[in-house]
């Protein structure tokens, strides 16, 4: 069993047909599906096969009900608490070139607190994900560091996900570096930006360093893994994709350089379709 916490959000995701022209009209073309870091991370864990969990909270609105139900149908075991809060919406903005650009509510999700959690939950879970995007703000970041206590106690695995260079600027480069040296992840996923806003080797932090290179494929302990080529057309949660296929691996190998191919393999096939999640990807 695999596990994650933290948002689970709506998507809207805009594809435009060439660049955008202010104060006029640009044909695209507008998707609806689910999203958040940690619930994409599940979808794909569970497209693999793998028993995946996710906590988190959702607005108790139409919204909510829908993107649970969703996850549910895909395979992922979903604890949610409802709240009057509105549900998190993400609007992905993807150029000609595949390039993305995200505005992001991110709603009811950052009220989950620690008495929220409930120790059965984490029976038998081997893995905890955690995007940094749960440890930014509180009372999530206290609920997702009392849910790696819980995981850790039952000699579980810690993956984190360091999510946005920019959330990392917000939050303190020195400050983050702080909390990654005292949750001492087992698995550390970063893309390039994200990796050098930290200011830090990610080898000082964690046994197994994965830096997600795009395209081009990853890197994990220094050795560079390439990825085949395919037409993308959008990247939105490929990097997800990639670390859940990661973790998936590893937890059956415990071979980092066999992880990192089957994950630039699945990664390689999720930018082939618009959206996030893996619907549609055999």
């Amino acid at each position: 069993m695999m596990l994650s916490i933290g948002d689970l959000v709506l998507d809207i995701t805009i594809v435009t047909e060439g660049r955008l022209r202010a104060d006029d009209d640009n044909p695209a073309s507008i998707t609806l599906g689910g999203g958040g870091q940690a619930a994409n991370f599940c979808a794909w864990a569970a497209k693999l096969g793998e028993p995946a969990r996710l906590i988190t909270r959702v607005g108790d609105d139409d919204g909510g009900h829908l993107l649970v139900a969703e996850l549910e149908t895909l395979g992922v075991d979903v604890h949610a608490i409802w709240a009057s809060q509105p549900t998190g919406v993400i609007a992905v903005l993807v150029g000609p070139n595949g390039e993305r650009t995200m505005a992001t509510q991110r709603g009811a999700t950052i009220g989950l607190r620690p008495d929220d959690l409930r120790e059965a939950w984490f029976e038998g879970v081997k893995l905890i994900h955690v995007p940094a995007y749960s440890l930014f703000e509180e009372p999530l970041a206290e609920a997702a560091r009392a849910a790696i206590a819980f995981v850790r106690r039952g000699g579980g695995l810690l993956a984190i996900d360091l999510s946005s260079a920019a959330g990392i600027h917000q939050y303190g480069p020195a400050r983050m570096a702080h909390v990654l040296k005292d949750l001492a992840p087992d698995l550390l996923f970063a893309t390039r930006t994200e990796a050098e806003a930290l200011g830090i080797r990610l080898e000082r932090l964690t046994a197994i360093p994965v830096v997600k290179l795009g395209a081009s494929g990853c890197t994990v302990l220094g050795e560079f893994i390439a990825s085949p080529p395919v037409d993308e057309i959008d990247a939105t949660g490929a990097g997800d994709a990639l670390a859940a296929a990661f973790c998936s691996s590893y937890l059956r190998s415990a071979n980092p350089i066999e992880a990192a191919r089957y994950a630039v393999a699945v990664a390689a096939g999720a930018v082939t379709h618009v959206g996030a999640r893996p619907n549609g990807i055999p």
